[in-house]
């Protein structure tokens, strides 16, 4: 079939499926479908770019380059011309990743992560794993291969990944300034670290006013509020919630107890799962750039087992950070006892140990951390389910309130 007719072909359906109603593929298995047509149609046009790029197409026109001819032909912003012209470079000797990518299995997202892997550092190693990494990327979350790609990096080019973190906390800068109106307007760039500590405690506050402002409204509704019922909204509580962090610093004494770091050492847990050294919230970060927070730290042990269970070590105080203080920890610390299996709620360290185990809220469409969940018993107390390890999960607040509705009375 000709060049011309097979794009006629593509673009009548195209129009067809255009004059259709949305709600005619809004079933679950449309939108999959035409996710993997999507998938597939960005392929094929990454091939064609990379064609185009090779031949020198877009000279005829006076263009500087084939991303320059994109950006005016084509209209697409500098982000996204650059990326088509670095997918199809690089997808030419990723037999594996091209191969996914046109048969709709991987995203164009899954494949910008693994052509920034296709660099000197680390390119042998990628061809060499190229297809076990397009196979995990076909079954993960984005997030979860984004994860799995930093821990690849990390064994694959251990220096790199430390002077990439020592490059990013040097990139750290913050400005605040005054406009003419009295208005503030600031910006802020954080490594992943000092990021964390600023960003958790900034959306713990968030909730804390949250929950303000939904019981003002219930108060004064009579009714469970909406949304558009609060008082402020997110962007105005986040804005509160840093005055008061700044607020908070002003009025502490300088000889005030400061809020140590906790580090959990996840024993057995690479054997049974993979690497891992991340912070809670589930950023990936080489263990170089850890070792600066370790002095006044908290060290915990963590022992997983293959049924699953999870032993949870006291917590131990890293002050100084000596060999002695680090072997206490991690290799004699005293195992702290958990809840007995008739209490109502789960606490201690039978809910420490869940939520090291968990990572994030269980329902598959979820990837809420550990922190902001709950632990939910998966056969309800009600009914009898005891309060252990092996009947509880991670849920966050939504999908734990969602599996604990009561469906609407019949008629």
């Amino acid at each position: 079939m000709r060049t011309d007719t097979v794009l006629d072909v593509v673009q009548a359906a195209l129009d067809r499926m255009a004059e259709m109603d949305p709600s005619e593929l809004s079933d679950p298995e449309s939108v999959r479908c035409l996710e993997r047509m999507r998938s597939q149609m960005e392929s094929v046009t990454a091939g064609s770019v990379a064609a185009f790029d090779a031949a020198g197409n877009w000279e005829a026109d006076g263009a500087r380059s084939a991303q320059a001819w994109l950006r005016s032909e084509c209209r697409l912003s500098h982000r996204q011309a650059a990326a088509q012209v670095r997918r199809g470079r690089h997808l030419r000797h990723l037999p594996a990743t091209a191969g996914a990518f046109a048969r709709g299995d991987i995203t164009s997202d899954h494949v910008d992560v693994l052509v920034a892997a296709d660099s000197p550092r680390t390119g042998d190693a990628l061809v060499e794993g190229e297809e076990k990494l397009v196979d995990e990327a076909g079954h993960l979350r984005h997030d979860q291969f984004v994860r799995l790609m930093a821990y690849w990096r990390q064994c694959a080019d251990p220096d790199g990944t430390d002077d990439d973190a020592e490059q990013r906390r040097a990139r750290r800068d913050v400005s605040v300034v005054q406009s003419f109106g009295g208005m503030w307007f600031g910006k802020m760039t954080l490594d992943p670290v000092s990021g964390t500590i600023v960003a958790d405690e900034l959306s713990r506050l968030e909730e804390v006013f949250f929950e303000v402002d939904r019981a003002e409204a219930e108060e004064r509704l009579g009714r469970e509020p909406s949304v558009s019922d609060l008082a402020r909204t997110p962007h105005q509580r986040r804005a509160d919630a840093l005055v008061e962090m700044a607020t908070r610093s002003r009025s502490t004494s300088p000889d005030a107890r400061r809020p140590v770091p906790l580090f959990t050492v996840l024993v057995g847990w690479e054997t049974l799962r993979g690497r891992i050294s991340q912070l809670e919230n589930g950023t990936v970060v080489p263990p170089g750039s850890l070792l600066p927070w370790l002095d006044g730290a908290d060290l915990e042990r963590a022992d997983f087992s293959e049924g699953g269970r999870v032993k949870i070590g006291a917590p131990m105080g890293l002050s100084p950070v000596t060999p002695t203080a680090l072997a206490r920890a991690v290799f004699g610390p005293r195992v702290r006892a958990e809840v007995p299996p008739g209490s109502r709620l789960y606490s201690g360290a039978t809910r420490r140990s869940i939520q090291v185990r968990d990572q994030e809220c269980t329902h598959p469409t979820c990837d809420v951390r550990a922190p902001r969940c709950e632990v939910d018993h998966i056969q309800p107390f009600s009914a009898g389910g005891p309060t252990t390890q092996e009947n509880g999960r991670l849920l966050c607040g939504f999908h734990n309130r969602l599996r604990n509705q009561r469906p609407p009375p019949d008629g």
